[in-house]
């Protein structure tokens, strides 16, 4: 980093900034999370390497502000995990359970200052995903469903709700129960042990190849009746058999 944002180094870094690199440091982490979801040992470490590039970047250029350096960086977050792990790292009691630990979690959070158990889910995370997140911190300080039969009954009633609001064609009010609808299915498959990112994002390449059969056995699909469509629909899932829905 020296040498390419020094005199002398690449033009395009030396004129990047925390602003203009937000969209490579997004792009890196889902092309990480793409080769973790393939199993593809040898791209992690590449893509590791690539997270790690912008770790690096973006510690160089607050240390050219002033701000902080990398080391700053390790040493800070060495610092929270030691703070956050005192049955590890100091002479505290283990916690018995996966909940009892998150318990203690939240509370040295808080003790960090936090004012809710739901501050640090950043905002900009996926719509999804954010929506677990809030929901599992929620679920520490005991605010949540006995079972999964609480959320599940909950997503009937939202589904009824949502019904009336479609016949009223009213399109905010609609907006705003399809919302709950969604927000109250991620609830349940938390319930149920399933990653409900990970389950859309499955049955999304499921439709993904699926269409493609569809397109490469129909061709021109325009020019296709609703009925032929359903039928090679039909067949693309028994031709790909062992795919759920």
């Amino acid at each position: 980093m020296d040498r390419l944002r020094g005199p002398g180094g690449c033009p395009w870094d030396r004129r990047q900034t925390h602003a203009s690199l937000r969209g490579y440091l997004l792009e890196e982490t889902y092309e990480l999370l793409e080769a973790l979801d393939a199993g593809d040992l040898e791209h992690v470490r590449e893509e590791l390497g690539d997270l790690l590039f912008q770790v690096v970047f973006h510690a160089r250029i607050a240390e050219e502000e002033g701000r902080f350096h990398l080391g700053e960086v390790a040493a800070g977050i060495a610092r929270k995990l030691y703070g956050r792990h005192p049955h590890v790292f100091e002479d505290g009691v283990a916690p018995s359970s996966d909940e009892e630990l998150a318990r203690a979690w939240a509370a040295h959070k808080r003790r960090e200052g936090r004012r809710s158990v739901l501050d640090g889910v950043p905002r900009a995370l996926p719509a999804l995903l954010r929506a677990q997140r809030v929901q599992a911190k929620a679920a520490q300080v005991g605010f949540d469903w006995g079972d999964a039969r609480g959320p599940l009954e909950k997503l009937e009633e939202e589904i009824d709700e949502l019904r009336a609001e479609i016949a009223g064609a009213d399109a905010e009010a609609v907006r705003s129960e399809l919302g709950d609808v969604l927000f109250t299915a991620v609830n349940l498959a938390r319930h149920l042990g399933v990653d409900a990112e990970a389950a859309l994002r499955e049955a999304t390449e499921r439709f993904v190849r699926r269409f493609r059969w569809v397109e490469a056995a129909g061709g021109d699909l325009t020019a296709l009746s609703d009925e032929r469509l359903e039928a090679l629909w039909e067949e693309a899932k028994q031709r790909l058999e062992g795919e759920g829905g």
